[in-house]
């Protein structure tokens, strides 16, 4: 079995963000697609030349395709990737991207901070 890594970190709007990363993601994605949201979209050259995701325009080109396969990203040809919706929904903490997982996760913070029902574990 799979299972999903979780991590908290200030993403989208500079909230505090619970995002659930299956086995296949590396650091890499998270930034990738956190560029590609902000910008709209974005190649594998622009990426590695803005700063923000700081690895090679070989290894970004890569990941690009492996968040492809998962639905996190769409390619519209000439190196052009966006963003999807399940990929808004991963960056949101509101997807589960283990592939024996389920998509919709359970959300842990309600407006009165973390959720009271205890176990967050994906089983």
């Amino acid at each position: 079995m799979t299972r999903s890594r979780t991590m908290i970190l200030r993403g989208i709007n500079n909230q505090l963000t619970m995002r659930y990363s299956g086995d296949w993601m590396v650091l890499a994605d998270d930034r990738i697609l956190e560029y590609v949201h902000e910008k709209g979209s974005g190649r594998p050259k622009q990426m590695k030349d803005s700063g923000y995701v700081n690895f090679t325009r070989s290894y970004i080109s890569k990941r690009c395709k492996k968040m492809v396969e998962h639905g996190l990203l769409r390619d519209l040809g000439n190196g052009v990737y966006t963003i999807t919706e399940r990929g808004e929904g991963y960056l949101k903490g509101e997807v589960n991207t283990s592939e024996d997982e389920p998509d919709e996760v359970d959300p842990v913070f309600d407006e009165n901070g973390p959720s009271a029902s205890g176990n967050h574990e994906q089983v």
